[in-house]
């Protein structure tokens, strides 16, 4: 069965501006070693912060967006799901692995997803320990 994964603003950010660990998680959708998913409201997310906090330009935005809908499937959400964790910011995660069937999600945030470990059978993991499992 081949995995299908959601990949927080977080780690989306991290994979696609500094590369490492993140990178080699989100490089896993790219060639197809597992299925990888996304909402625009995790590209509105990801888009944002780029702007604001890493003052990212909008052409290289858009190129980036454009490279990850390149190999990401996105599916559409009904922003629903409230209060599963303490961060509303993450039910967007959630809802979208909901939606998409999803097998895993992978944050970047340690506080909030991480300490769930799991919801609804989705498997909440590290991108190492993705990248373990798939060795």
């Amino acid at each position: 069965m081949q995995l299908i994964v959601v990949y927080d603003t977080n780690v989306l950010i991290s994979g696609m501006i500094w590369g490492g660990v993140p990178y080699d998680c989100i490089k896993l959708a790219k060639s197809d070693k597992v299925v990888g998913i996304t909402c625009s409201e995790i590209l509105d997310e990801f888009e944002e912060k780029l702007a604001t906090k890493l003052n990212v330009p909008p052409l290289q935005i858009s190129e980036i967006v454009t490279n990850l809908l390149s190999f990401l499937r996105t599916v559409r959400i009904p922003n629903q799901l409230r209060g599963v964790t303490t961060d509303p910011d993450d039910d967007k995660i959630i809802e979208c692995a909901i939606v998409a069937g999803a097998t895993h999600i992978v944050p970047g945030d340690r506080k909030h997803l991480l300490p769930l470990q799991s919801y609804q059978d989705i498997l909440i993991v590290r991108a190492a320990d993705l990248l373990t499992q798939l060795q």
